[in-house]
């Protein structure tokens, strides 16, 4: 079996090295699952008593989409960086655009949970080293301020006296600016994210083995604890059944008043499907290391079977638990809508006291450790892979003597590093910064989606390992239009911008591609990157699905349009 080398001439003795099976890769997908407490709260901000349903059904749809990918990860026993290489190579023979903009929509989707994961981990470490205090109408020090003050409203006094207690490192930054419709901050948050991320970097440069074996002790801590707090409230009989009803949508977001199912309600319901996306779809990061498979022709289907079956089973429980036991005011308010106060909520869950609580918070930290590396992992891989395959910058091609793809490592945190400037100031710039990159991830399973059936067109005489029933392959092209309809409909409703600035980050391809292709490589890819199928750059020509692709396009870019135009607030 050929090996995918280094391709930077100064770096050509390195490569990703087989040491994994498909349990390292499950390890590795495990930080996947505690995404969820990533926009719990969000997404019943706008979807109310139906969130639950809502992450049941974007789960569903990301387990059926899944088989997909690992028929295709299958014919690239060589590559890394998962299924957007694997679905990119399909759209070659269509565009030589097309096909980069699955593997940059694919990173710029995934990259960003370093920063989003790093920020709430440091509210966490805040909340514990500088908490802010807790005052009521009833404090003595809110009825001696409001005497020292007469005139003074409950509600005022009580936000002057907080603001006086709260600790100076909590409101502290060293620059801050608006910038668009968000803003970024260089505050204590900032500062404490960057740690962790280097911390992350450090455990991934010893290669995807000691990655794999970190993964699965830190996998451990979080999972099992997370499916106890998913199931003990329904044994010990905390559900309140009427939190689930009526199953409408909200009226509007972030108010507990029951809507209707009328265009507002869909819209806000599409935008909830559009941001559970970003979360249910991630365990495809699994098929991320078929080049560091010892066997990939069997390990590539199971790593994603079973990364599917658990994220199904914590992606449909924990929300509903949750769900059950909050109720949806409990669920809107603020603590849980940020992240920050999930740990709380899970405390209570299980009646647990003072030092409940706080292994609680250090089982939450750890758990976005788990998805950061997670993250980093595969991003960096997919920043590898593109290099190597002739798309992306050729310095991200190289790897360390571990076989970690260093230079690509660098680049997402020094990126990742900028995006957690703006998502430390609030959360409106948090979900700003979620919901563009979720447009890089539903573009990603647009263009990949339907590589299934070009693949099978254009390659269907090579062999592969695992073959999907043709029906899945058929309801996933399907469900590619479907999420085209989340992304129309839905970006507009975490931002006005978020729909026209992911467009555009991913536009920003082009430039990109068009350096490495044109002035590195002169026009011409390497050479060993149709290796795995047995083509030649002159087998490019042969266009087996015709005009199918194109139309395929146009299509897809219509309905996102029509459901941003059609669907509204």
């Amino acid at each position: 079996m050929s090996a995918v080398t280094d391709i930077s001439p100064a770096d050509s003795a390195g490569q990703l090295h087989r040491t994994i099976d498909w349990r390292g890769a499950f390890w590795v997908a495990s930080g996947v699952p505690p995404l969820v407490l990533f926009s719990i709260g969000g997404i019943a901000g706008t979807a109310g008593n139906i969130a639950f349903a809502i992450w049941i059904a974007s789960m569903l749809m990301g387990f059926i989409q899944s088989f997909t990918y690992a028929e295709i990860a299958g014919l690239f026993p060589n590559k890394s960086g998962g299924a957007s290489v694997y679905g990119a190579t399909a759209w070659l023979r269509y565009s030589k655009f097309v096909a980069p903009l699955s593997v940059w929509c694919n990173w710029f989707a995934w990259s960003p949970v370093l920063s989003l994961g790093c920020s709430i981990a440091a509210a966490y470490i805040l909340n514990a080293l500088a908490p802010i205090p807790g005052f009521t109408e009833a404090s003595p020090e809110v009825l001696q301020y409001m005497a020292a003050n007469v005139g003074t409203t409950a509600a005022d006094a009580v936000a002057a006296v907080t603001a006086a207690a709260t600790p100076g490192i909590r409101t502290w930054t060293l620059y801050s600016h608006s910038l668009g419709p968000v803003g970024f901050s260089l505050n204590a948050t900032f500062w404490i994210g960057a740690v962790l991320m280097l911390i992350t970097f450090a455990i991934q440069h010893r290669g995807i083995l000691g990655t794999a074996a970190v993964q699965k002790v830190v996998g451990l801590l979080v999972i099992v604890p997370l499916l106890i707090v998913g199931v003990v409230p329904i044994l010990t009989g905390q559900i309140n059944w009427d939190n689930y009803s009526p199953f409408v949508p909200l009226a509007a977001a972030y108010a507990p008043e029951p809507g209707a199912w009328n265009v507002a309600g869909w819209t806000l319901v599409l935008g909830g499907m559009f941001i559970a996306a970003w979360s249910t779809y991630g365990f495809e990061t699994a098929v991320c290391y078929t080049r560091e498979f010892k066997n990939p022709a069997t390990d590539t289907f199971k790593a994603i079977f079973y990364s599917g079956l658990l994220c199904m089973l914590l992606f449909m429980i924990v929300p509903f638990t949750f769900q059950g036991v909050l109720g949806l005011n409990g669920m809107l308010s603020t603590p849980i809508v940020d992240g920050s106060g999930v740990a709380d909520a899970l405390a209570g869950m299980v009646g647990g006291g003072g030092l409940v609580k706080n292994l609680l918070v250090m089982l939450m930290i750890l758990a976005l450790l788990l998805a950061i590396m997670t993250a980093m992992a595969g991003s960096s891989r997919t920043l590898y892979q593109g290099s190597v395959d002739g798309w992306l910058p050729r310095y991200l091609s190289h790897v360390n003597e571990h076989g970690a793809p260093t230079r690509a490592m660098w680049t997402d945190l020094i990126a990742n590093l900028f995006v957690l400037a703006i998502a430390s100031t609030d959360a409106t710039s948090f979900f700003f910064i979620l919901a563009v990159s979720n447009c890089g991830y539903i573009i990603f399973n647009f263009l990949n989606l339907n590589s299934g059936w070009i693949h099978r067109m254009d390659n269907g005489h090579i062999k592969r390992p695992w073959r999907a029933p043709t029906w899945l392959i058929t309801v996933g092209a399907l469900f590619a239009y479907v999420n085209a309809i989340f992304m129309g409909a839905g970006a507009k409703v975490w931002n006005p911008m978020a729909l026209w600035a992911g467009l555009f980050t991913a536009a920003l391809i082009i430039p990109v591609f068009c350096y490495r292709h044109y002035i590195q490589d002169g026009g011409k890819f390497p050479e060993h990157m149709l290796e795995d199928l047995g083509m030649q750059q002159s087998d490019l020509r042969v266009k087996k699905a015709g005009i199918l692709p194109y139309l395929t396009l146009l299509a897809g870019l219509a309905v996102v349009l029509l459901a941003n135009w059609f669907f509204v607030l």
